[in-house]
């Protein structure tokens, strides 16, 4: 039987002042919890929309062991090599079969094994296949992983919760990600699977979901297009720390909600 095992998992890192939240407060988060399992949620990472190889191999550099992404992981060309040549990075796995990538990763720490799995909701987003349909498959390719974390990347709450519900008891937790706001229905299901709707996102809490907040509410009042930059006002980072004693079944699930201070320009 596997030791007990626990799994911290970060909301969306969005841009450079995510970035820095991250390099500042997973130390200490580190060494308050110790973590058996570090994974990072990325896609908004390089310069608030999509992630390229410098900051995947900075977040690899940190002891992240798995980064997944979503609907902005194709944003940047050079990522795309990438995807294929490094294992621990995960895209959605119901993107098409000939889009860049993989969807699932199995990492190890300590002889325990985690399988991550990325999916994309279907409403409002593109996707190749419905989340619903498509795990089957992807929890057959991690089948042997002591321990399995879901990362959905959705917009709406009803293809997460409705997930949840699905792969309960069938796998250690499900995260949702995307809207950049945490929620707050943290709970472990009846199944004993870890279960929230969105986790949040690590970055400018100052901002609108992490941009400017005077360019977001520019676009919303005249319907204009406009370039969005990242925020850098009051930065967190938001995240969760599972703990499980069992294969696959959850003790408890615990919000991390943590103000990152300043940082200099």
């Amino acid at each position: 039987m596997a030791p007990d095992t626990s799994i911290l998992f970060v909301g969306d890192v969005v841009g450079r002042t995510g970035r820095q939240a991250l390099e500042k407060l997973l130390p200490a988060l580190r060494e308050e919890h110790a973590p058996s399992f570090v994974v990072v949620n990325g896609e908004n990472a390089a310069g608030g929309i999509g992630i390229t190889p410098k900051e995947a191999d900075a977040f690899f550099a940190s002891g992240v062991d798995a980064i997944t992404l979503g609907n902005h992981t194709y944003r940047h060309r050079d990522i795309w090599p990438y995807l294929q040549e490094h294992r621990d990075i995960v895209r959605p796995y119901n993107y098409l079969p000939t889009q860049p990538g993989r969807g699932t990763c199995i990492v190890e720490r300590d002889g325990v094994t985690l399988g991550v799995v990325n999916l994309s909701g279907n409403l409002f987003m593109q996707a190749g296949s419905p989340a619903l349909v498509a795990v089957d498959d992807a929890l057959r390719e991690v089948s042997e992983a002591d321990h399995v974390l879901v990362d959905m990347h959705a917009e709406a709450t009803s293809e997460k919760v409705a997930l949840g519900w699905y792969l309960d008891g069938k796998v250690t937790a499900v995260v949702g990600t995307h809207t950049h706001v945490p929620t707050a229905d943290a709970r472990v299901l009846p199944g004993g699977t870890a279960y929230i709707t969105d986790v949040g996102m690590t970055g400018a809490r100052g901002g609108v979901i992490g941009v400017r907040r005077e360019q977001s509410i520019a676009v919303m009042r005249t319907h204009m297009p406009m370039r969005y930059e990242p925020s850098d006002e009051d930065p967190w980072l938001n995240g969760v720390l599972i703990r499980a004693s069992a294969p696959r079944r959850a003790d408890e699930i615990t919000q991390i909600l943590r103000p990152g201070g300043s940082f200099a320009p």
